[in-house]
């Protein structure tokens, strides 16, 4: 995308940030040959075979956090023309490190210090162990983008956890005005999860009973999910609330961003999770698929506020229904810490493989 303008083109037509996650990488640069010319130079064998696995990480970086920079670089006007708000790229700390709370602020301290530009966020998952992390990191001034992100309740440990880094970094005469952070809250994935919770015959761990059948459930869960969480952080980042001291000093509220939005059923609207969610302070993460469908035929009146009480009442029916919401998104973090750390194994085995055929010599 960077090499071809592709990427350039985008920003042109209004996008303005763009992420990174092992997935992504993955999947970059194990199709095609793009990679393979820098990979053999940067590539470096190991003394022996135990320290296999960190010539790898080490190659891996060598491809990525250039990658990383130049997105950078390419969104610093944007960066600079909304003073600070937009213009991000986000990368992801090591996800294996998703339960370590002391390795994933070593880890995120440095590469936020190797690629060295205020427009790039150090992504951090909401685990229990990510959370102090996160208050740790802000309290240094080190822009976090909190990933995987299901349930309220996390949610309102990620948005205390901001406010006391916001503090400690005020404790330390830091500027407010330098950091920034979203809180990634991810949203198809709730319905795939739900959606097969209600139409399943059997019980599993996540339902306190058999087969439901109420099709108008359907699809309903993870907007709603979405729609509460912007209201509880209009509620927390009001401007006349506790935040209010911080917003004096420089403080920017950390938006909530809606993460995993390509629609994953047909039978649903391909822009849905765009749609329904638009409002201020808010940030959409689409893949180009998505992007490109809602640049087509998306709307963009404000809607994220917009019948509540309907959510709540979702909510509801779900637990009538027996489906335990908070069982789920504990499984779905989980889940997508399981999956990133698969993709990244994948990654690294692919890159071995890889560093064997471009440079046999060497590997």
């Amino acid at each position: 995308m960077i090499d071809s303008g592709e990427l350039t083109r985008l920003i042109g037509l209004g996008v303005v940030g763009i992420t990174s996650n092992p997935t992504i990488f993955m999947k970059a640069i194990s199709t095609g040959t793009d990679y393979d010319d820098l990979l053999a130079r940067v590539y470096e064998p190991p003394a022996s075979s135990k320290l296999l696995s960190d010539a790898l990480v080490n190659a891996y970086e060598k491809l990525v956090l250039p990658d990383i920079a130049d997105a950078a670089d390419l969104l610093r006007p944007v960066y600079e023309r909304t003073h600070g708000v937009d213009g991000y790229v986000s990368l992801e700390v090591n996800p294996k490190l998703a339960y370590d709370t002391a390795a994933t602020i070593a880890e995120a301290r440095r590469l936020f210090g190797e690629l060295n530009r205020s427009n790039v966020f150090i992504k951090v998952p909401a685990t229990d162990q990510g959370v102090p992390a996160i208050e740790t990191l802000i309290g240094e001034g080190i822009n976090v983008n909190v990933t995987l992100i299901f349930s309220i309740a996390m949610y309102e440990k990620v948005m205390q956890a901001y406010l006391s880094g916001l503090k400690r970094l005020e404790a330390a005469r830091g500027d407010l005005s330098s950091v920034a952070s979203v809180a990634s809250f991810f949203v198809s994935r709730v319905d795939t999860a739900v959606d097969r919770e209600l139409v399943s015959p059997k019980p599993s761990p996540l339902t306190k009973g058999g087969p439901r059948g109420v099709d108008s459930l359907l699809g309903k869960a993870a907007v709603a999910n979405a729609k509460l969480a912007y209201a509880r952080f209009r509620e927390v980042f009001a401007p006349r609330g506790a935040f209010a001291a911080l917003t004096a000093q420089g403080a920017r509220v950390q938006r909530p961003l809606w993460a995993s939005t390509s629609t994953k059923n047909p039978a649903y609207r391909d822009t849905m999770y765009v749609d329904d969610l638009v409002g201020p302070d808010t940030v959409n993460t689409m893949p180009p698929e998505t992007l490109a469908a809602v640049l087509d035929h998306g709307r963009t009146e404000v809607t994220v506020d917009r019948d509540l009480d309907a959510a709540s009442d979702t909510f509801k029916q779900l637990a009538r229904q027996g489906i335990d919401m908070k069982a789920v998104s504990d499984q779905l973090t989980i889940d997508g810490v399981n999956a990133f750390a698969k993709s990244f194994d994948e990654l690294l085995a692919h890159l071995g493989r890889k560093c064997s055929q471009l440079n046999p010599a060497k590997s």
